[in-house]
């Protein structure tokens, strides 16, 4: 399954959150093939390396760096020509869902309390989800 991973999975799996760290394990275990573009991949990069944020981690800086770097390796990069806008409550998050739908996505996943909708899934985002089966709250419900 093609998805898009929201910075905050990566961050909750670095925190020691189980079904974040499930959902980056079915990355790294090609079970889903996440996407990246230039807007996502800048916001991996600099929240990972917020060292106030990760005071209480389970990783060290090097260990975040390499986990984002396997992270990275495993993503396909994709391009986004148009600025499609969804208009979301939260407007820094438009990005992930123009990276949906330029990549073809059938789910977005995210830790936040909002609803995102892509061509495949309506997820109300309280937490991540895997292929389906969701983990902390998190309602996802095919719409096709």
């Amino acid at each position: 399954m093609v998805i898009v991973v929201d910075t905050n999975v990566l961050v909750g799996a670095c925190m020691g959150s189980i079904a974040a760290a499930e959902v980056v394990g079915s990355c790294l275990a090609e079970r889903h093939k996440p996407l990246v573009g230039a807007s996502l991949f800048a916001e991996y990069s600099d929240v990972m390396n917020r060292d106030k944020l990760f005071r209480d981690s389970h990783l060290d800086k090097a260990e975040r760096d390499e986990l984002l770097d396997i992270f990275l390796a495993c993503c396909e990069w994709t391009e986004i020509y148009y600025g499609w806008r969804p208009n979301l409550r939260d407007e820094n998050d438009n990005h992930l869902i123009e990276l949906v739908v330029a990549g073809g996505a059938q789910c977005q996943g995210s830790g936040q309390w909002r609803t995102h909708v892509s061509g495949h899934c309506r997820i109300d985002a309280r937490g991540v989800f895997d292929e389906g089966v969701t983990y902390d709250r998190a309602d996802v419900t095919n719409i096709r």
